[in-house]
């Protein structure tokens, strides 16, 4: 009999692990409580969470990149309008804007239904269970991947390349693609790529290797361009965020100032004119407060 109550209780704990490695089923997301998502996972199962403290940057803070909020901005517009629009790539030098300008269009067109979900690189193998769960809803959804890169033979690259693109079924209506990047061809290329008459190893068509790596770029329809910003670029931007930290005025000092933070980060970008404009206001209203 004991030798009994061991099995069973040896088979009990094998089901329970068998458990937690089976998919369970998904529960439905509170669509009502937020307007922005995140794909979390828990052990082998993923589920659509919602994000109730979402970032509420508004399309006109963003300063110094005018061209790139109007591509944008039209392109959403034209799909939460139910038109044809393309799946965005963004990219270039870092703290321009590209992340903001993702999250001031959600902020911009959230009351005509569009929704964000947020997929982290480790989590685009699962691309596919999460299109499944949205595809039949009436809102219209951007998948955000921020700060993407690959190296070769990374699982999640090709399963971004199906999406993009469709497998035997057709991509989703009401579903996009806006990713970052500090790169435009999404994986890393070597100056060997550009030996396209020399074999390495065992690839027989080398040249067919490279166009492999630049592929997944070429399957958004839309690509935009950020660029460092220019001292009076990334003065006028400080001189907003100023502003609207409650400094009005841009003294001669604080342009130096200004300056002199930028010099010290060694870039003149938004983050950097952001962080600078914190930092000095929040010192000018302790020192206000001091003198009283």
């Amino acid at each position: 009999m004991k030798d009994w109550d061991k099995l069973y209780n040896q088979a009990e704990t094998l089901l329970s692990r068998l458990e937690e490695l089976l998919p369970g089923e998904q529960p439905e997301p509170d669509w009502k409580a937020a307007v922005a998502f995140r794909w979390r996972k828990n052990g082998s199962r993923g589920f659509i969470r919602p994000v109730t403290h979402a970032h509420h940057i508004t399309f006109d803070a963003l300063r110094g990149v005018e061209r790139q909020k109007n591509l944008i901005d039209q392109n959403t517009h034209q799909f939460v309008q139910g038109r044809p629009a393309n799946n965005v790539l963004l990219t270039g030098a870092r703290g321009t804007g590209k992340s903001s300008l993702v999250k001031a269009m959600l902020n911009k067109y959230a009351a005509a239904g569009l929704r964000l979900i947020e997929v982290e690189k480790h989590d685009l193998t699962d691309l596919h269970d999460i299109v499944e769960q949205i595809y039949r809803r009436p809102e219209r959804f951007i998948l955000y991947c921020d700060d993407l890169s690959f190296e070769s033979g990374e699982p999640g690259y090709k399963a971004l390349k199906v999406v993009l693109d469709g497998s035997i079924a057709t991509a989703s209506e009401n579903v996009l693609v806006y990713a970052t990047s500090n790169r435009r061809h999404l994986m890393p290329e070597s100056m060997q790529d550009n030996l396209n008459t020399r074999h390495i190893g065992e690839e027989v068509h080398p040249s067919e290797a490279v166009e492999e790596k630049i592929s997944l770029s070429e399957r958004f329809g839309l690509w935009v361009s950020f660029y460092p910003f220019d001292q009076e670029q990334y003065l006028n931007i400080a001189e907003y965020w100023l502003s609207y930290f409650g400094i009005e005025e841009m003294s001669r000092s604080t342009r130096e100032a200004a300056l002199q933070w930028a010099l010290g980060r060694g870039s003149r970008s938004g983050r950097v004119a952001w962080q600078f404009a914190r930092d000095w206001s929040g010192k000018q209203k302790t020192d206000s407060g001091r003198n009283r």
